[in-house]
Formats: C-alpha cells, structure tokens, sequence
C-alpha cells in the first residue's frame, strides 16, 4: 500500500484554526501602533513649534509680551512669528491649524504646545508637548 498524500480535512481545519486565532489576536496590537505612527507626525511639528517659541524669545527678550503667539497656528501673524509658512507644518495626518502654542514663559525660554487632528483619518484624542519636553496622549 501507497503511503497517504496531501492533508486531511481535520488537519486543514486545525491549520485554519490557528491562523483564525494569530489574526485575532495580531489586528488590535498593529491598530495600536497604526495610532502610535501617526502620532508621531503631531509629535515632531509640536517639537519643531516649540524650537521656534524657543528662538523667537530668544530674539525678542524675557519682557517681551508673548500673548500675541499663544494661539493656534493658523493665524498668519502666528505662524509668520515663528518663522512658517502658511502650509510648512501640514502632514498626513495634522494641519498647521491643529496646532495651539500656550503657556509661553520667556524666563524659562518653554512653552505647551497641544494638537488634535482635523483629518478624517487622523488619530483621535489630544496630544500635547509640556513644557518639560513630555509628549502625552489624551483620547476622548
């Protein structure tokens, strides 16, 4: 007698199975880092926006008063400030008006930078860059 070839439909069901069970398992964890990946587009504008609060003190002076930048960057007085152009800080993801600079303290040369996405695929929640240099993540 031949030996057997191929599987049997019990083994092939098995198989199936544990494919099943890696999918399930695997899809939260890569949505996850899907969001993570797109947050880190909000993370280097925030880091980018905050240098340039950093020298634009620098240049002004600690009397100087700095209500006039704490507001989101799609105000051209704003963003023109700070050295950008109207669409430098537009990504995949955030736009240049999803961006808000607070809590300027020119003795300190630091600033809070926040950012919610307007994009439709955009992650959801809010980011913000403290002025210690911490970026958290608030989802609604």
């Amino acid at each position: 007698m031949k030996g057997r070839k191929g599987f049997t439909l019990i083994e092939l069901m098995v198989v199936i199975l544990i494919v099943g069970i890696l999918a399930a398992v695997a899809v939260p964890i890569m949505r996850g880092r899907i969001d993570s990946a797109k947050w880190s587009e909000g993370n280097s504008a925030a880091g980018a926006i905050k240098s340039a609060v950093r020298a634009y003190i620098a240049e002004k002076g600690p009397n100087y008063d700095y209500s006039g930048i704490e507001t989101a960057l799609d105000v051209q007085a704003t963003y023109e400030a700070l050295g950008f152009s109207s669409n430098d800080l537009d990504g995949a993801y955030f736009n240049q008006g999803d961006y808000t600079v607070s809590n300027v303290d020119a003795s300190l040369g630091q600033c809070q930078v926040d950012v919610s996405s307007s994009a439709d695929d955009g992650p959801a929640g809010t980011g913000t860059l403290a002025a210690d240099g911490t970026w958290t993540i608030a989802t609604d």
